[in-house]
């Protein structure tokens, strides 16, 4: 380039610098200078290593789950609970808490959890109890496990069990 046309492309940029500062207003020029602070101090977060990794995790399971079209899925799910918190009403709200603490009240107590785990701890071991044990077949193998008081303390269990769920859960008088 020669000189002549150094000089023209830098009275060019000036005109053009003086033309977008003086089209600039003080209340521009305040909103410019604030953004332009918010993308430094975002760009500072960025160069933190645990936020890069953060982000970049983030971007990794983005596509993934875009790949997979669980990013749909995911949009669709957020959408139903939208429509289904604008569709309710207080009403609703304070009957669904009121359901959620009784609930709470209700079962989640020592009682009911050693009830589960007492129920989890006889599910498993009978699992084990009857993988362990050879099948036999016939009358004879059915009639001999019925005789078996084992067996019928258990029926006698299933069948109180069965008389209560009948009763609607009252005890029996």
């Amino acid at each position: 380039m020669t000189t002549t046309t150094t000089s023209v492309l830098s009275q060019e940029l000036g005109r053009g610098l003086q033309g977008a500062a003086d089209a600039l207003s003080d209340q521009m020029v305040e909103r410019l200078a604030i953004t332009a602070g918010n993308v430094a101090e975002i760009a500072d977060r960025l160069n933190d290593p645990d936020t890069r990794d953060a982000v970049h995790t983030l971007l990794d399971e983005l596509t993934s789950l875009h790949r997979s079209g669980g990013l749909v899925s995911l949009f669709e799910l957020v959408d139903l609970l939208n429509v289904a918190r604008n569709a309710m009403t207080d009403s609703m709200i304070e009957r669904l808490a009121s359901f959620a603490e009784h609930m709470v009240t209700n079962v989640a107590n020592e009682e009911t959890a050693d009830l589960f785990q007492t129920f989890a701890t006889a599910l498993f071991d009978a699992q084990k109890k009857a993988e362990a044990q050879p099948v036999r077949g016939g009358l004879l193998s059915v009639m001999r496990l019925m005789s078996a008081p084992e067996t019928q303390a258990s029926l006698n269990f299933l069948m109180a069990f069965a008389q209560g769920l009948q009763r609607g859960g009252q005890p029996d008088k």
